[in-house]
């Protein structure tokens, strides 16, 4: 019998932090570049907290040619795939049709926008694929941070406007069959606007200050270097 974790896969969804192709809002507000390093530093980080969740490690990485860079970052703790073709929803559908397939599944997706998300909610979210079928983590801009799923494949990568703030709740709409099971994990932040990074960098601060160990170095370089 295979062991339980061996059963658990998350794919960290993230696109190589090049100047003009990342977090564009917050470059609009700083600069390309201020605005790849964060995303380097938000990528980075968020790989180093999810390293130490028992669970098949994936990096879904884009566009393709951005192999060599992730495998720098990854460094062996993480499996290296292409995300494909299509829109935000058609990738994410492709790879949980891919990891479902084997009996007990349990596959998480997440982005590198939130490198403070606690790891716990991973756990919580594996946890609770075991009697739900869909695993949300709301987060505070109206999209999610973490997306859950067990058994089956759900109805919810069409018809959504990727990137907007209604992401959520058109989401919830197309779980509106009561045979989905649903399942929440507790609001969290990403990093996407010059009052995000503010946001992100109060938080690690006041991580600091209260005795609580951030585990966000390459952020706290950028903290402490004032940048943005």
């Amino acid at each position: 019998m295979k062991s339980p974790v061996a059963q658990h896969v998350i794919g960290v969804f993230a696109k190589e932090p090049r100047p003009g192709e990342v977090k564009t809002r917050l470059a609009q507000q700083t600069s390309p570049s201020s605005a790849a390093e964060v995303a380097h530093a938000c990528l980075a980080d968020t790989l180093e907290r999810l390293a130490v969740v028992p669970a098949r490690r994936i990096v879904v990485y884009a566009p393709p040619s951005a192999r060599d860079s992730f495998a720098s970052l990854a460094a062996d703790r993480f499996e290296l795939r292409p995300q494909g073709d299509g829109d935000l929803g058609q990738r994410m559908a492709a790879f949980f049709q891919e990891h479902l397939t084997q009996e007990g599944a349990r596959v998480i997706v997440v982005g590198a926008d939130s490198p403070t998300m606690p790891v716990e909610f991973v756990a919580q979210a594996f946890e609770l694929l075991e009697t739900d079928d869909v695993v949300l983590g709301p987060a505070t801009d109206g999209g999610y941070y973490l997306l859950g799923c067990a058994r089956r494949v759900p109805p919810i990568f069409s018809g959504i406007t990727w990137g907007g703030a209604e992401v959520l709740a058109q989401t919830i709409e197309r779980l509106s069959d009561p045979a989905w099971r649903v399942a929440l994990l507790p609001p969290w932040y990403d990093v996407d606007t010059l009052n995000d990074w503010h946001m992100l960098c109060g938080h690690v601060q006041a991580m600091r200050r209260a005795g609580v160990e951030p585990r966000t170095p390459a952020v706290e370089r950028l903290v402490v270097s004032k940048l943005p």
